[in-house]
């Protein structure tokens, strides 16, 4: 019986299984590996501890795995292939292939085929695979420069939100809600929170904005909105790319991370944006799970 594992390294956890051919066996999860967010050691422990616990409860060995399929962030920083490769290769028998996050989200959604990918969690990237292969991709640059349309740019954007209603006399129910989450007492302890290095969490500030917007704050549903058309921009953006590279005809468009799996508005203002502007994809309804990406590569044994 062969055995594969297979990992997906996100910004806010890492989820991992262990599967034979045809069965997933154990499913496990930690908190995230992303070098950028924790450090080297922090990383090593909480990949070894979950790796070990997945196999613990599917009753392998690692040293019996066939194949591993780990999809990680950040793959083309060299710093952070030679750790997850040499913590790997400590850990787990048989051949060890190392992805990019948006690859296996990608595989998940159409299993080697063309296809458009939105992630949108803590950050955002738009990536496509053509017929042949080739990808493109728009955004993803890190919060500093961009992530339209990511958890960290809703938050950000919210408080910013917040602030230019202030100037204005505009209203908004963000402003005790972010206070609330914050825990600061006053409009100061807001500015100070807000302006703190290294920042806060402004991701954390999504679900807040949502719910705002939920509530009826017109502030809050114009930064959803804004990042739904963001995003749409660049999914036209990644589409062009394609169509000039010469692969025609409808494609489809998956998406993965909390954003537009848990925000509607987000999600909506996407679809309806790439409608109106004639873009020629179709939005499927559901998030995939990229697990599930890294797990068909790991059966395939295809490179990335």
């Amino acid at each position: 019986m062969s055995l594969y594992l297979a990992i997906d390294a996100g910004g806010t956890k890492t989820v991992c299984c262990v599967a034979d051919e045809t069965r997933e066996l154990a499913r496990v999860s930690c908190g995230t590996v992303k070098l950028m967010r924790v450090s080297e050691a922090e990383a090593t422990d909480r990949l070894t501890g979950l790796v070990t616990e997945a196999a613990a409860v599917a009753g392998v060995s690692l040293s019996d795995v066939t194949r591993t399929c780990m999809g990680i962030a950040g793959l083309s920083i060299s710093a952070v292939r030679v750790w997850a490769e040499n913590t790997l290769g400590k850990l787990v028998g048989g051949e060890l292939l190392l992805c990019g996050d948006e690859v296996i989200a990608l595989d998940a959604a159409f299993q080697g085929g063309p296809g458009i990918l939105v992630i949108a969690g803590t950050g955002s990237n738009i990536v496509g695979r053509a017929a042949d292969g080739t990808m493109y991709s728009a955004g993803g640059w890190g919060p500093a420069i961009g992530d339209e349309g990511s958890g960290f740019w809703i938050g950000h954007e919210g408080v910013k939100a917040v602030f230019w209603g202030l100037d204005r006399g505009v209203p908004t129910t963000m402003l005790k809600a972010i206070q609330e989450a914050w825990g600061a007492d006053t409009i100061g302890d807001v500015v100070a929170a807000a302006n703190v290095r290294p920042g806060p969490d402004f991701a954390a500030l999504a679900p807040v904005v949502a719910w705002c917007a939920e509530e009826g704050d017109d502030l809050a549903r114009a930064v959803l909105e804004r990042a739904g058309d963001d995003l749409a921009d660049q999914v036209a953006l990644v589409r062009l790319k394609m169509e000039e590279s010469g692969d025609p005809g409808t494609v489809g468009v998956a998406f993965v991370g909390s954003v537009l799996d848990r925000i509607e508005t987000v999600r909506t203002s996407m679809v309806k944006s790439l409608a109106e502007n004639g873009v020629n994809v179709t939005v499927k309804e559901v998030a995939e799970d990229s697990l599930d990406g890294a797990l068909w590569r790991a059966r395939m044994g295809l490179k990335c």
